[in-house]
């Protein structure tokens, strides 16, 4: 019975080696046109630069820079006719006659070297010849010096055809520096350009049918050991889980700069960019084969998946190249990718931020998001992030701003205080405290508190988005201040000096009005001296009127009052 089991051990054994075979079939790569399908996006980056220059009579000053490969065609078409005025100055490094159907306007200007083999077919101006140098940073220092400044540098690989879009050539930047410094870019970017190219930088293939909903997918990329890119920036922008298989050569750095729904891998180290800070990643697979069966079976074994989303082969003689992996639309694989505009790269994640609100600075009182604060009071802000993996940012504010909700919105900048808090308390996190006395006078009650803020790794600091939070306010009656009047000393003598000239002028009128109407000093006197004589009539009698011609009615009274009055003594005296 055993002797007939371990005879059967080995049968299972193929079995089960035959049927996971069977379920990690690989896929077999083939050239992609254009460079992208509807999984991965490929880009060299390749030296340039790009500024607002231009010259004073308002020309543009442009340089193209022409590469070509091995055994690659040198024939391209060139349609200038719809550009802005410019001077275009033409360089190549080919051996060989390059026979160029140009097409321009009257206000293009070309120049090329006066040893170049380029010959431009069908232009309808004359090209000027001149004495070119042939290194990079020369030509852009001969172009400034002759026209006082570059607007752009491109460099084309294997150029098809080069076009004008007929926009500005210049940068869609407000401001910024007329220097034209070199250093590799997207050439995506420049609006004014329309490049294609018979360079093939991309092989691919998907064994994963359609229509399927699968919740996470397989990416595998693979550098060749004979390709010379060194420096691969990856930017992924599915929205469902991803697993990154990462292959190259020893030496190459993969940048991954969209890592949140991402699991990865790779024989390379990886730099997990959050905005601009760089998380180092040591190589966590051994594989030292670049065959594409090879690859793929190890990516399948390490992430224990059945179908592979997409495969990808990079081939470029340049050093640096952009990769954008993901079908956000999640469109059919079959389905070609939109070749009409070139996806620019997307922004860096962001760190999930949030604002919580306190009343008190002991942030022990987390306030609701409907409680309505007094204008008067002071409320305070604890910002906090989520961590990306290991990496571990610190959080800083950048400022602060108030908007009104409503149809007419008001925004007012709202001045904040950093609020001390230990590295332990406050782990990936910030507190700042705001004076809502601005709002004290403001007509709307219901705000939105949005602050901008930077993540910074070390020493080394970038974006790191805006996060808001609803604010509600209510108006506190303040009364009016009272009015205090400061009185220097100056005041007060001055005050004091007009109160003595008031009073000497009010005595002076008094004394003048004494001397003008004067006493009645022959009354006072009289009647003095009618007291002092024991007469008491004497002030009466002088009181009483006297008539000159008095009536007979008056004069028989008084006749009679006399006499009986003169008779009173006589019969008294008897």
């Amino acid at each position: 019975m055993e002797s007939s089991n371990m005879s059967l051990l080995p049968l299972l054994l193929l079995c089960l080696a035959i049927a996971t075979s069977a379920s990690q079939q690989t896929c077999e790569p083939v050239a992609v046109p254009e460079n992208q399908n509807a999984w991965i996006r490929v880009r060299e980056m390749l030296p340039g630069c790009w500024t607002n220059y231009t010259t004073q009579d308002s020309k543009e000053v442009h340089i193209l820079s022409l590469h070509y490969t091995t055994g690659a065609p040198t024939m391209f078409d060139l349609n200038m006719t719809t550009a802005q005025p410019m001077h275009l100055i033409i360089t190549t490094d080919s051996e060989q006659i390059t026979y160029t159907a140009a097409h321009a306007n009257t206000d293009v200007s070309f120049y090329v070297a006066d040893d170049s083999k380029m010959r431009l077919i069908g232009l309808n101006v004359n090209v000027q010849k001149k004495a070119l140098p042939t290194d990079n940073e020369d030509i852009v220092r001969w172009a400034t010096e002759k026209f006082g400044g570059v607007t752009s540098f491109t460099t084309v690989q294997n150029p098809s055809s080069i076009a004008s879009t007929g926009r500005e050539g210049t940068k869609l930047l407000p401001t910024g520096s007329n220097n034209c410094t070199l250093e590799n870019e997207w050439q995506a970017l420049k609006h004014y350009l329309k490049l294609e190219s018979n360079i093939r930088l991309l092989k691919s293939c998907s064994n994963q049918p359609p229509d399927s909903h699968t919740e996470k997918e397989l990416y595998i990329v693979n550098i060749p050991e004979d390709v010379s890119i060194r420096n691969v920036s990856v930017h992924v922008i599915s929205e469902r889980q991803i697993s990154l298989f990462l292959r190259g050569p020893q030496g190459t750095m993969w940048s991954i700069h969209d890592p949140q729904h991402t699991s990865f891998s790779s024989n390379n180290v990886i730099l997990l960019a959050a905005t601009s800070m760089m998380h180092r990643i040591p190589p966590t697979v051994t594989i030292s084969t670049d065959n594409a069966d090879a690859v793929q079976k190890k990516a399948l074994d390490h992430f224990r998946a059945s179908t592979i989303t997409s495969y990808s082969e990079i081939r470029t003689e340049g050093t640096m190249v952009t990769l954008v992996l993901g079908n956000k639309d999640h469109t059919p694989v079959t389905e070609a990718a939109p070749t009409e505009t070139t996806p620019s790269p997307p922004s860096p994640p962001q760190m999930p931020l949030l604002m919580q609100l306190y009343t008190s600075p002991d942030y022990r009182s987390p306030m609701d998001p409907n409680t309505k604060v007094q204008s008067d009071k002071r409320i305070y802000a604890e910002i906090s992030g989520r961590t990306l993996g290991e990496i571990v940012l610190t959080i800083k504010v950048i400022n602060c701003s108030v908007r009104s909700k409503g149809s007419c919105p008001v925004v007012r900048d709202m001045p904040f205080r950093p609020e001390a808090c230990s590295s332990t308390v406050c782990p990936n996190s910030t507190r700042v405290s705001f004076s809502l006395e601005l709002l004290q006078d403001l007509a709307s009650t219901s705000w939105d508190l949005e602050c901008s803020v930077k993540l910074c790794f070390s020493e080394k600091c970038g974006d790191g988005g805006r996060v808001k939070r609803n604010l509600e306010v209510t108006q506190t009656y303040i009364p009016p201040p009272m009015a205090w009047i400061d009185f220097g000393l100056s005041a007060v003598l001055g005050i004091a000096f007009g109160g003595f000239l008031i009073g000497v002028l009010l005595i002076g009128a008094l004394w003048l009005i004494k001397i003008r109407t004067g006493y009645p000093t022959g009354l006072d006197v009289g009647s003095t001296a009618a007291n002092l004589s024991g007469c008491p009539c004497s002030l009466t009698s002088k009181r009483q009127p006297v008539s000159n011609n008095p009536s007979p009615s008056e004069n028989s009274s008084a006749n009679a009052s006399i006499g009986s009055t003169q008779s009173t003594p006589t019969s008294s005296m008897a």
